[in-house]
């Protein structure tokens, strides 16, 4: 009998799924738009009372990598707790949205305790305090206990802002004490934020500032191992404000050390986060000098970090190629060029490496993989970004492939570094996450072999046994691809299978995987969240470790199915009849409704993807790299603004190509019909001779007060108020990627694949929204004046919405069928539909087109059995194929 699994004291957050702050777990990534303080447009939105809209801006932040969600309603105009407690309720009933983590931030303490009384899981309290005395310190403190929240202590008593080391540790530890002893607070749900203050300032009482917070951190953690400690990183270079160059090496500095003594959470908010390492060795020595309060007697070293500032102009920085690393050995060649993404070297530095070493295959066990393992460290690290990573791996595929003809040579050479294999689940075609994951772990010495797409679960299996797999990971996007992935881990334990099998895509979670596959196969199910995540994982579950490793995420995973089963539901619903009751009320009597250019169906053949470009929205491009941000302003982060720059500027060279060449071809169809709803959620369109019955759901949600339950349904006229409506439909995609992918393959060029391929799914959207532009002042014309600006696009600032079957408003996938039948078929719309309903082409895009003023995107949430029952009748399908498609909404 094995030993009980130990839960170590982590600190452990949630919303509908868990987040763990392990040791190795880089800095947590805090969404802050929902914040009336941080935001313009949320607090516009909020002050408007427009709640459901502004939930798009929580879901912009999820959609974006935050992993806690700070929500704060602190302003003079606004009733904070009406306005927490609104938001944060309609938020809970948002399952994308309320899976991560929520942040309750704000100065009035009735408001963050209006706020835990609607979030579920587990949350932050940001912030509680000793600045009016302990009593109250200890009051606030037992009501977030009460409510199973972590909180940030601000280093604040009652006389005032902690300054020195001492102030800090002295007001910490206290705090501590009151929350460990009389509260009883667990030491891993405190976080310390100890202030961090400017430097440099030319005031000598300020010198010390940061030495006094990373010294402070460190006895901290000494005193307070499993507590947690935050703060604001770009406060420490206020002074330099301006000068991103200098601020960007202050950062990068202060990290340095900083995150040495303990610090595990910072947020930097401007310039550029630069390699330590790769400062410039005089400015990286004044930074030092001035962080560490080092030669700064009468401000010294302040003074000579004034006087190169002055010297530097950031705006005039430019590249000059230093080639004084030719001059070192082939060893460090190698590694220079993997960690800069160099080729131009890389054919006489590997033939010069292959006649130095015994064996070709030394060359690539030695000096080509201690520079990989240099490009993971930073990686892992935070110094290096995805981008940089696939580029490095370009250069170790192209050495490699220099020295594969020697090698097979040498038949009995054999490398037996551990084969990964890798493929996207039946029914589905997308790929991009899982190239990306297999250039990460190529990255890292592992074998990579990939299936591709729409791969069915006996052929995964029987590869995996051929080619003598350590692991199989299997990856997809659409809904039904859940399915196929418990599949997947019912059949390898059916065949007595005992390999790893991973989990990843964008619909993928941890909790499903807990709840759903991992019962189904009993030697290891693990839930990859991202690239970056891959490699830690595989290490694990390849040394000594992995036995222990396992029971760890057996254990973690056995409490979320246990927890997810006996949960007590949280949110409040309403019988299906009440919910069609508080439909949208629209004044049909009053409504003349646009009629169409014409009905029936329009083909875009090869549309010019001149025009198209200029309606890309870059920042879905930045996010599938990794690189999280609004753009253009993630050209100037701090952190990734240099790379996100280089990446850009490479994408659009490559554009550049494609559109001059005619590399790729936009093809798309639109079209439009007499419609009426018959009733409340079913739509009747008009094609010639023949009706079809489109299908809604509608929210079951209980809403605030005037707040209705929307469906698609209630944008459109019913047939018994005597008002001809219509609606639309449209289907778009880019073809002829696939020459492309395989020249890219060729050449050993993952980088540009994944740009490529990137590339293609910017620009099918971006067609999308240029025929959705031309239908609303075109086609069908109800807004012939509109003029707004990409932006505003982006930001769907346009009247009218185009939702597309499978997602947030209409998410019964089956509705596809209909909407290809209006449109043609595969024939008109040169699109294929798998049998999990994925499209392809990959890069396609198709939905519904509808007119109304008042029309609006939104999610429906969960449904309960009353209308799933209704929802049955009225589509015609089984019972059993609707729980398939509908699963992910069923109460």
């Amino acid at each position: 009998m094995s030993e009980p699994v130990v839960i170590k004291p982590y600190l452990r957050l949630s919303g509908l799924e868990p987040l763990v702050v392990r040791p190795e777990t880089n800095f947590v990534n805090i969404g802050e738009r929902t914040n009336v303080t941080g935001s313009k447009k949320f607090a516009r939105l909020v002050r408007d009372g427009k709640y459901e809209e502004a939930l798009s801006v929580a879901r912009q932040q999820v959609e974006n990598g935050a992993q806690v969600l700070d929500v704060n309603m602190d302003d003079a105009m606004l009733e904070g707790i009406t306005a927490m407690t609104t938001f944060l309720n309609l938020l809970q009933s948002e399952p994308d949205i309320a899976r991560i983590p929520i942040m309750i931030d704000s100065s009035k303490f009735e408001i963050i305790e209006a706020g835990l009384k609607c979030v579920q899981g587990k949350c932050i309290v940001n912030s509680i305090s000793m600045k009016e005395g302990e009593e109250k310190f200890i009051r606030q403190a037992e009501i977030c206990k009460m409510f199973g929240a972590s909180v940030i202590v601000m280093a604040f008593d009652e006389q005032g802002q902690a300054d020195t080391k001492e102030r800090k540790i002295e007001i910490s530890h206290k705090a501590y004490k009151i929350l460990t002893q009389k509260v009883g607070y667990d030491p891993q749900d405190i976080i310390f934020d100890p202030n961090i203050f400017a430097i440099a300032t030319g005031i000598e009482e300020h010198n010390n500032y940061a030495v006094d917070f990373i010294e402070a951190t460190k006895e901290i953690k000494r005193l307070m191992p499993l507590t947690r400690i935050s703060g604001g990183v770009s406060n420490v270079s206020f002074s330099f404000r301006g000068n991103d160059h200098v601020r960007e090496a202050m950062h990068s500095v202060f990290l340095y050390h900083a995150i040495k003594a303990g610090m595990d959470m910072g947020i930097v908010n401007a310039g550029q986060l630069v390699v330590y390492d790769e400062i410039d060795p005089k400015l990286r020595q004044l930074c030092e000098d001035v962080i560490l309060n080092r030669n700064n007697d009468n401000n010294e070293a302040t003074e000579k970090l004034i006087a190169f500032a002055e010297t530097v102009k950031a705006k005039g920085k430019e590249v000059v190629k230093d080639n004084a690393w030719r001059n070192s050995s082939v060893e460090e060649r190698l590694t220079h060029s993997l960690v800069n993404g160099i080729t131009d070297f890389i054919d006489i530095d590997t033939e010069e490496a292959r006649l130095k070493y015994p064996r070709p295959l030394d060359v690539i066990e030695g000096p080509l993989m201690d520079g990989m393992n240099v490009v993971g460290d930073l990686f892992g690290a935070g110094k290096m970004f995805l981008p940089q990573v696939v580029k490095s791996a370009r250069v170790m595929k192209k050495s490699v492939a220099i020295l594969t003809p020697y090698i097979e040579a040498a038949k009995s050479e054999v490398s037996d570094a551990p084969t990964i294999l890798l493929a996207t689940v039946k029914g589905d075609v997308h790929d991009i996450g899982k190239n990306i994951v297999g250039v990460v772990l190529g990255c890292n010495g592992y074998n990579i072999k990939d299936l591709g797409v729409m791969v069915p679960t006996d052929k995964i299996l029987d590869e995996a046994v051929k080619c003598g797999a350590a692991m199989v990971g299997v990856s997809g996007l659409i809904t039904p691809s859940l399915d196929e992935m418990v599949h997947v881990a019912h059949e390898m334990k059916r065949r007595g299978m005992n390999l790893p099998l991973l989990i990843g895509g964008a619909t993928t979670s941890r909790m499903h995987t807990a709840v759903k596959i991992a019962p189904q196969y009993d030697h290891g199910v693990v839930h990859v969240l991202d690239a970056s995540r891959s490699v830690t994982v595989a290490g694990a579950l390849l040394n000594e470790q992995k036995e222990k490793f396992l029971e760890g995420i057996s254990a973690e995973y056995q409490k979320l199915k246990t927890d997810f089963e006996n949960k007590k539901p949280v949110k409040q619903y309403i019988s299906y009849e009440a919910a069609q009751s508080n439909k949208v009320k629209i004044d049909w009597e009053n409504y003349a409704a646009p009629v169409p250019s014409f009905t029936g169906t329009k083909i875009f053949r090869e549309y010019d993807l001149k025009e198209i470009r200029q309606y890309i929205d870059w920042k879905p491009f930045f996010i599938a790299w990794e690189l999280h941000g609004n753009f253009p302003q993630i050209l100037t982060d701090e952190k990734v603004g240099v790379e996100a720059t280089k990446l850009f500027n490479d994408a659009n060279a490559l554009l550049d190509q494609i559109v001059a060449e005619k590399g790729v071809t936009a093809h798309g169809v639109i079209g439009f019909w007499q419609a009426n709803t018959t009733t409340p959620d079913t739509i009747e369109v008009k094609n010639g001779g023949s009706k079809i019955r489109l299908e809604s759901l509608r929210q079951q949600i209980k809403k605030a007060p005037g707040q209705p339950n929307l469906s698609l349904a209630d944008f459109i006229a019913p047939q018994t108020t005597g008002v001809q409506d219509y609606m639309g439909a449209f289907s778009v995609t880019i073809k002829g990627i696939e020459p492309h992918i395989k020249k890219f393959e060729a050449e050993h060029d993952d980088y540009n694949k994944i740009t490529m391929q990137a590339l293609c799914d910017r620009l099918v959207e971006a067609f999308a929204e240029c025929l959705h532009q031309r239908t609303r002042k075109e086609f069908w014309g109800y807004v012939k004046e509109e003029a707004l600006s990409n932006e505003e696009l982006i930001k769907e600032k346009y009247q009218g919405i185009r939702p597309a079957p499978g997602y947030p408003a209409c998410p019964d996938h089956l509705e596809k069928y209909k909407l290809f039948n209006l449109l043609g078929g595969e024939e008109a719309t040169g699109i294929h539909l798998t049998e999990s309903l994925a499209m392809y082409p990959a890069s396609s895009v198709c939905g519904w087109y509808f007119s109304h003023p008042q029309s609006q995107y939104f999610g429906v949430g969960k449904i309960q059995q009353d209308q799933f029952e209704d929802y049955v009748k009225r589509s015609g399908s089984g019972e059993e194929e609707m729980q398939r498609w509908l699963r992910p909404v069923l109460e």
